[in-house]
């Protein structure tokens, strides 16, 4: 007579006669220097609870900073970690709470289908939850629900505070454009940059175009912000910039209730700030040079007089496109 012993199943997220590889994950929305003393927190605690256990290796600590939790896509660090468990590096993720996890209810199940799916758990400390001890999703439903709502909340009110202080304005400009820099709340020239910001609206005023004049830059390795290539948009959005000018215009973005960025073309209300720092143009210069744009822009376009525009230069209307006819 045949004789069956059962031999039960290991936990998926345990390898046998290994090491469970635990890896955390922790967020902060913003980059002010309080919230990076918290992460800075997060990480020695969780670099220090994970080697505390002898069942456990560390798995490395996953972070994103100054990022905002309402969607997955918009956190390198979270993604990358996610790739990793798909790659059988991690088994056990630990994180503070389901909000710095993810706020949006959708992402959050998301993600968590996906890892059960592989084998990785989660557990969220705040919250006492594993999802590995789940019996079904209805907990976590409710209990990323309310992270959901709470940054509706959060949103809405930091979206009422900001107007006020472009009311007002005494918004501060966290990242202003270059040739500023921000000194302790305040736009302040950066000397050097100043003077490439002179140089591109004086070639613009001489009948330059921002190809020729982004061309002359490159040519020049005069580095761009953050160590880019001078483009022609790159020249001319400098050249629309009323901040150069000294002025600001509040609201020029908005952000819609799925938390995508749009242009503001009226949607929201706007606020002009005159006289809001020190400028590196006379509004004279500027005046001029937004003239010369709009002629420019207005010669380019398909209904203006397309035989004096191809007529401009020895060259011009020589070539055209073989499939599209431009």
């Amino acid at each position: 007579m045949k004789k069956i012993t059962k031999i039960d199943e290991l936990p998926k997220s345990q390898p046998s006669k290994s090491k469970l590889r635990v890896a955390a994950y922790a967020r902060v929305s913003t980059d002010s220097d309080d919230q990076l003393v918290s992460l800075k927190a997060q990480r020695e605690h969780y670099e220090k609870y994970i080697k505390s256990n002898p069942e456990w290796e560390f798995a490395g600590l996953y972070y994103d900073e100054g990022i905002s939790g309402t969607k997955k896509e918009k956190r390198p660090e979270l993604l990358r970690m996610i790739r990793d468990c798909e790659s059988n590096r991690i088994d056990f993720i630990i994180t503070k709470s389901i909000s710095r996890f993810a706020r949006n209810t959708t992402d959050c199940l998301e993600l968590v289908r996906l890892l059960m799916d592989i084998g990785v758990y989660i557990y969220f400390e705040k919250e006492n939850l594993n999802t590995g001890d789940m019996e079904s999703e209805l907990m976590l439903s409710i209990l990323s629900g309310f992270a959901a709502e709470e940054s509706a909340s959060i949103s809405q009110n930091t979206t009422w505070s900001i107007s006020k202080k472009f009311q007002n304005g005494s918004y501060i400009i966290g990242t202003p454009p270059y040739g500023y820099a921000n000194v302790n709340g305040e736009m302040v020239i950066v000397p050097e940059e100043a003077e490439i910001i002179k140089r591109i609206f004086a070639e613009c005023l001489s009948g330059k175009g921002g190809s020729v004049i982004a061309k002359g830059l490159n040519k020049d390795k005069i580095p761009a912000r953050r160590g880019n290539h001078w483009s022609s948009g790159t020249v001319i959005d400098m050249l629309r910039n009323e901040k150069y000018k000294g002025d600001v215009l509040f609201q020029k973005t908005y952000t819609d209730s799925n938390f995508n960025r749009h242009i503001n073309n009226g949607e929201k209300d706007q606020f002009y700030c005159k006289d809001h720092h020190e400028p590196i143009i006379s509004r004279e210069v500027f005046s001029k040079a937004q003239k010369l744009i709009t002629q420019r822009a207005k010669s380019m376009s398909k209904t203006a007089n397309k035989k004096a525009y191809q007529n401009r230069y020895v060259l011009s209307g020589r070539i055209l496109c073989g499939e599209c006819g431009s």
